[in-house]
């Protein structure tokens, strides 16, 4: 979809506003808000997508945007790559209360004709972290030197910077998980002498990076580095990772409590990270119908699950400066940080406001981490879907006469699906449903059956079959006692609806761990001639 040439940064077309790359490239540079969403699947958008795109593909738009855009009359462009789903993207969004939706004017295409285009995902936090390396000169050992200091130096420790169960997965010797949110917060407690070296480790390069920066604004007087391309460095030098290891330190520091408080306070202030009081936080609440807000709990899980604010969602601080566009969809947005220590919020807030984020802090003092029930994802109301709607009771009594259409994630597809089911990808109905067997009824379910509810006006537009929705999906399916099949599988739709990530598992190859490496390390060179990103390192 293109506007006429005479159009202006925002124009018409067909009844649908028209956003020019341009005049989104000046929002970002100005720090006005604006969402720009691929509503591709993630696949092809890892393969090429704007610095600030978020990926949000068609058949996720009713289950994620209310939590990446909390702000209805937030700024909101759609893009595609030529395959027809902006369009189809516009009113849904639409539909659910949004009053400011446009096309990106010539899609990725046209933007990729003035703004660079970037592979892989998390593209903003990890390209602040090469710059964070190139301005700070982070320092960091290669794997063949880390593995030498871990087998000769006993007063050393190796704190593991990724989420927990990336740790469970593979580490390196030695490894103890501290998600790097956590760092500033916990290291003196497990290295209380200044005089025992500290490695930082993630998969790959920027929670590493990051980790031992912190380290090093929070004032720990320690060597510390990081490792260097983490555990993809490590294993393609040859060296073997542990598996299943749990060690992890989850007890509240005690001794250095003082002082990590007293150096973050330190840091904080000299970034310009505000703390909010009562009066400050009520009016970004009341502001929230004009200005975006997010607030964020950036504790460990366990301490969300045990009480947090109400209306804060959970986001470990570290994965929060590590994946921001996986919280976050309207670059420009305020970010309220909550933590009851005062050292964790400060240092993510730190490393927010660098990487341009109007990020605050509040504590305990202004809002009571009371709140136990666990916040699931905003959804809007589910569509009456009237008698197209069938209990597991009915379709297990006649399986056979139903086609099945599973609509989860490939990965949960593949992990366990109903038996018999064919994996289709919402967003393809259109080409994809005419491709499964028979001509007759056809039952579309998803992980909780409410994808697959949201799906059933596509699907009828996409096939003359007759259509029904299990309610509540293949978790109802499975809590009715059935069990799921695994060793087989029906791929109806081409399985790119999940970027498979280089950096995660321990069966990744090592032509594809190389190549995410040295792209990794051109970032700093593709970000300077993008110029959008409004970064500054301290």
């Amino acid at each position: 979809m293109t506007a006429s040439p005479t159009s202006g940064p925002t124009a018409t077309l067909d009844d649908v506003a028209v956003t020019t790359p341009t005049e989104l490239r000046r929002r970002w540079r100005a720090q006005e808000e604006v969402a720009l969403l691929d509503v591709r699947e993630e696949g092809p958008y890892s393969l090429s997508h704007p610095f600030f795109a978020v990926s949000l593909p068609l058949s996720q738009i009713e289950l994620r945007i209310l939590d990446l855009i909390p702000r209805l009359t937030a700024p909101v462009v759609v893009y595609d790559d030529g395959e027809g789903y902006a369009a189809r993207a516009v009113p849904r969004i639409r539909a659910l209360g949004y009053t400011d939706v446009s096309v990106l004017e010539g899609g990725l295409s046209g933007y990729a004709r003035v703004g660079e285009v970037f592979r892989d995902v998390n593209v903003p936090s990890k390209a602040f972290g090469e710059l964070v390396e190139a301005i700070r000169h982070t320092p960091s050992l290669s794997a063949d030197e880390a593995k030498a200091l871990i087998e000769r130096e006993s007063n050393l420790v190796v704190l593991d910077a990724r989420r927990f169960e990336e740790y469970r997965t593979m580490s390196i010797p030695r490894g103890v998980s501290v998600p790097g949110g956590e760092l500033a917060f916990r290291a003196r407690e497990i290295a209380p002498s200044p005089d025992t070296t500290i490695i930082v480790n993630c998969a790959g390069r920027t929670r590493s990076i990051i980790g031992t920066q912190s380290l090093i604004n929070a004032g720990l007087r320690n060597k510390i580095y990081a490792l260097r391309n983490g555990t993809i460095g490590w294993t393609l030098a040859g060296h073997q990772v542990e598996r299943g290891r749990t060690a992890r330190m989850l007890e509240r520091p005690q001794a250095s409590y003082a002082a990590a408080l007293a150096d973050a306070k330190a840091w904080a202030e000299r970034v310009g990270v505000k703390v909010l009081d009562a009066a400050t936080f009520a009016r970004y609440q009341a502001e929230a119908g004009t200005r975006t807000l997010h607030c964020l709990d950036v504790r460990t899980p366990e301490e969300y699950a045990a009480g947090h604010p109400d209306g804060f969602a959970s986001a470990p601080g570290g994965q929060l400066v590590q994946a921001t566009d996986e919280w976050v969809g309207v670059r420009g947005a305020r970010l309220v940080l909550f933590d009851d220590d005062g050292v964790r919020a400060r240092m993510t807030a730190s490393w927010l406001r660098q990487m341009g984020w109007d990020a605050s802090i509040i504590g305990p003092d202004v809002v009571a981490p009371a709140e136990t029930e666990i916040r699931a994802p905003r959804r809007p109301v589910l569509p009456d879907i009237g008698t197209a709607a069938i209990d597991v009771a009915e379709l297990a009594t006649n399986k056979h006469a139903w086609t099945i259409v599973d609509l989860t994630r490939s990965p949960s597809y593949k992990a366990g699906h109903i038996a018999g089911a064919h994996f289709v990808l919402a967003s393809r109905f259109a080409t994809d449903l005419a491709k499964l067997p028979g001509d007759g009824p056809l039952v579309l379910t998803s992980n909780d059956g409410d994808e697959a509810a949201f799906a059933l006006v596509d699907a009828r537009l996409a096939t003359p079959r007759q259509l029904r929705v299990l309610t509540g999906g293949n978790r109802a399916w499975t809590q009715a006692g059935h069990a799921l099949e695994t060793d087989r599988q029906s791929w109806i739709s081409t399985p790119d609806d999940v970027y498979k990530r280089p950096y995660e598992g321990t069966d990744n190859a090592a032509e594809a761990m190389q190549a995410y490496i040295d792209w990794e390390l051109q970032l700093v060179a593709q970000l300077a001639n993008d110029s959008v990103s409004n970064f500054h390192v301290v």
